[in-house]
């Protein structure tokens, strides 16, 4: 959430910044009509009252002499009357400003490109060289079925369409990569592993800007006040919701596997096939908690976390700045690393890193005690994937694939696949 001082003080800031992200001002000119009638009644108030008290003390006065203090009684009444009318709208518009104020996306950082979507997104860098097959390599839901690891066709038997069923040395892989993911963040990289619940109450989604604005994207239980969390940034991120604390605890790094669950309203038709695009698929999370002078070096070290699985699976990948009609709704800057899949002859996202700087901690009311003293601060926020799980997959099925149909495991997941070294077909 943007700051009210900042929404004030610096409309320009605010509207060119919407304007970037292909969002309309107009909000932002509905919010500065509110505010200025607010800041006008609260005026006419405060003199409103100045004279009702001045004219209640004539009236003690004109009592006192023994006079007829009707007329000024009158006038008394009229004031009273006007203060109630005021404090009524008061009343009303302070839940109209929030309203507006929980639409309103986070500001792009200067460093962000501008541009109407991911076409104007900048390449940062390129790690890794695609490996030149000597075969036509195939996609990963032919490997996937072939080998007997996946199978869409029961997943959309047992719920519907957009879930999977791994068997086998499938959801072995998985499972080895949580682990080998979550090993790798916990002892080289310095986060505390955490176990959310994997369902969360509205407030939680409010901290992190999921709602109101974004509900139509989650599975909200009917008959509870809950949802199925559509990324562990969201229990994670909350986890300090409400508190403050000391600046010697930051940065707070915290990493987290957890199931997500999206249903993905708006693609309709869009990444059918296989696990690209699945209403529930594994995660592990990194998220970040800063002090405001720290968290844009704080983003660069958290990309680099996640560019290090990529790196020990020798997986090719780029590095991607979002430009501002690409970015998530809470970013403030985002990195997207996306891996190179010979399947399908592209690079596909499988993680983006974001700094929302004090837009969720303003949400979520997460702050801080400097150590200096003075009054308290607003933490940022950072998170990013590291990395989706399933699409971790899909890049070893692809980039490992072999001439016979067999997949290679890349040798740092096979202490946890138990020894085996490749997956093959059944006989």
């Amino acid at each position: 959430m943007l700051s009210r001082d900042l929404l004030r003080d610096d409309p320009e800031k605010v509207r060119q910044g919407l304007l970037n992200r292909n969002s309309s001002p107009a909000q932002l000119d509905a919010w500065l009509m509110l505010d200025a009638e607010r800041r006008a009644a609260l005026v006419e108030v405060e003199d409103l009252k100045r004279q009702r008290n001045e004219a209640s003390r004539a009236i003690g006065e004109v009592k006192k002499r023994g006079g007829d203090a009707a007329a000024e009684i009158a006038a008394v009444g009229q004031l009273k009357g006007r203060i109630e009318e005021l404090e009524g709208r008061l009343q009303t518009i302070d839940p109209e400003l929030l309203a507006i104020e929980h639409t309103l996306p986070n500001l792009p950082d200067g460093s962000v490109p501008v541009g109407k979507d991911e076409t104007a997104n900048r390449v940062e860098r390129t790690v890794g060289t695609p490996r030149a097959f000597d075969f036509e390599p195939k996609s990963h839901w032919d490997l996937g079925t072939t080998l007997g690891i996946l199978d869409f066709e029961r997943g959309a038997k047992l719920t519907g369409a957009r879930f999977t069923v791994y068997f086998g040395a499938g959801a072995m892989l998985e499972r080895a990569l949580i682990n080998f993911m979550l090993d790798l963040h916990t002892r080289e990289h310095g986060y505390t592993e955490v176990l959310p619940p994997f369902i969360g109450n509205a407030e939680s989604l409010f901290g992190t800007g999921q709602l109101p604005k974004f509900e139509a994207d989650l599975f909200h239980l009917e008959g509870y006040p809950y949802y199925l969390i559509p990324t562990a940034e969201v229990p994670v991120t909350n986890i300090y919701r409400d508190e403050t604390l000391d600046e010697s605890r930051l940065p707070v790094r915290f990493t987290a596997y957890t199931p997500c669950f999206r249903s993905e309203a708006g693609s309709y038709g869009k990444d059918v096939r296989g696990l690209i695009r699945q209403h529930q698929f594994n995660k592990v999370e990194l998220v970040q908690l800063t002090t405001p002078e720290t968290s844009f070096q704080a983003l660069e070290e958290l990309t680099g976390h996640a560019e290090r699985v990529l790196q020990l699976l020798e997986l090719p990948y780029r590095v991607m700045t979002l430009s501002t009609g690409d970015m998530g709704f809470g970013a403030a800057k985002t990195y997207d690393l996306e891996v190179w899949l010979p399947g399908q002859q592209t690079y596909r996202e499988i993680s983006s890193c974001s700094n929302c700087v004090d837009f969720q901690a303003r949400r979520a009311n997460i702050r801080y005690r400097p150590e200096g003293g003075g009054k308290t601060r607003l933490v940022h926020t950072l998170n990013g994937s590291g990395l989706a799980v399933g699409r971790t997959l899909i890049a070893i099925l692809e980039n490992y694939q072999q001439a016979d149909g067999s997949v290679i495991i890349p040798e740092p997941l096979r202490r946890w696949s138990g020894g085996l070294d490749r997956i093959t077909a059944p006989k």
